[in-house]
């Protein structure tokens, strides 16, 4: 069974930093990229960025200079570093693992809440 286990969550005031972890585990499949959503109460959820096998990375406008996504595939984790963080980004924050033949995965969320 394919588990997805995110921490790294938190309090923390405008302008500081985080960094996200997250772990897959009963991954049978090729993992093909993982990546990270989030979503604001009252709002969709939406894309954040994501990192492929090759490393190759994306990144949502909103948050490009300021997160960094990494990954060690060897041990199935992916990172999720986040500097300058603005009010805007206190959301839920989801991992999601994409496999072969776009089979999907979702960690359960840890929140991240930024404010004075």
């Amino acid at each position: 069974q394919v588990q997805l286990v995110e921490s790294g969550g938190g309090l923390v005031q405008p302008g500081g930093s985080l960094r996200l972890s997250c772990a897959a585990s009963g991954i049978m499949l090729r993992l093909n990229a993982m990546g990270w959503y989030r979503q604001a109460p009252g709002k969709q959820r939406e894309f954040v960025t994501i990192i492929g096998s090759g490393g190759s990375t994306r990144y949502a406008d909103s948050v490009k200079g300021r997160f960094i996504i990494s990954r060690d595939f060897s041990k199935n984790t992916v990172y999720l570093q986040m500097n300058s963080l603005k009010p805007e980004d206190t959301a839920v924050y989801y991992c999601k693992a994409d496999l072969a033949g776009g089979v999907g995965y979702w960690g359960q969320g840890t929140q991240v809440t930024v404010s004075l």
